[in-house]
């Protein structure tokens, strides 16, 4: 027996522009996501995602230049999956080449088509004239060349955290000595908690690890903080859902943004999932 995919996503775009980014917070939003895969077995994979009782209704693929096969027939097999009962859209992010140069030129990272034998400026130019059939289909056009990850993280969860109605939710961890996110709606210190950093076995941990969690979870100021940060949570996120937001961030700093801001981040979007809310995302800024 199958059934109809509710929402299938395509991202594709210039290598460098943010597409990891991108699949990474459609992930935290509840899509299954899929790299790099073969423009010829999108069809394939989505009957199997079909017949599948326990797949997911969200699935989210990227095809881009590294593809092996001819992006040209991209638009065929989108129609293709259209006819099974899909709803693909088709998430094209861009940006401009000065932008990549130096992008590239930051983290040092190879550039997927420079197997090729080509320089940086070239590889570049053939991403871009390699993925016109895709751009000019594109359902969103993101050009990420004046944006940081956290911007385009939360343009992604603007546009597609939303299931119709609804506030999407974005708990953020930080440090407070690389500044508060500046467009967090709520702002929780954690730099009051015990502090893991100082136990030397837990100092290479994050609050991700069940270590830091443990340590964490039998400090009795850490539960009444966390108790008293879920009920203002509890009695006021609600009344948001009548706004004209689409999502609202909640952030923790502590001093280094890796231990007691991590932890409630993690454990307060958990908390929010269990009491209903369907569209809830994580981010740590200093770890991500």
């Amino acid at each position: 027996m199958t059934s109809a995919l509710p929402s299938l996503i395509i991202v594709s775009g210039m290598s460098g522009s943010g597409k990891s980014g991108a699949l990474h917070t459609l992930e935290d939003l509840g899509y299954y996501c899929v790299d790099n895969l073969p423009a010829e077995l999108l069809p394939e994979f989505v009957r199997r995602m079909q017949a599948n009782p326990a797949a997911p209704g969200k699935i989210a693929v990227v095809i881009d230049a590294r593809n092996l096969g001819d992006l040209s027939e991209v638009p065929a097999a989108l129609s293709e999956v259209g006819q099974l009962g899909a709803n693909p859209r088709l998430l094209f992010l861009e940006a401009r080449d000065d932008v990549l140069l130096r992008r590239y030129a930051d983290t040092r990272r190879r550039h997927p088509l420079s197997h090729l034998g080509l320089g940086l400026t070239d590889a570049i130019a053939l991403d871009r004239q390699a993925l016109r059939p895709l751009r000019r289909i594109a359902d969103i056009l993101l050009d990420s060349s004046e944006m940081n990850i956290h911007q385009m993280r939360r343009r992604i969860l603007a546009e597609f955290g939303l299931d119709g109605a609804g506030v999407s939710l974005l708990f953020e961890s930080f440090a407070y000595r690389h500044g508060v996110p500046a467009d967090a709606d709520f702002v929780f210190d954690a730099r009051v908690l015990p502090n893991p950093h100082w136990d030397a076995s837990l100092r290479p941990l994050s609050g991700r690890d069940v270590l830091v969690r443990d340590y964490l979870d039998a400090q009795p100021d850490v539960t009444d903080y966390v108790g008293q940060v879920q009920g203002f949570l509890d009695r006021w996120l609600p009344r948001l859902r009548s706004d004209t937001r689409s999502y609202v961030t909640v952030a923790f700093g502590c001093s280094g943004g890796r231990h007691r801001s991590v932890y409630l981040a993690e454990r307060l979007a958990r908390h929010c999932r269990s009491v209903g809310w369907a569209e809830v995302a994580v981010h740590h800024r200093e770890l991500d």
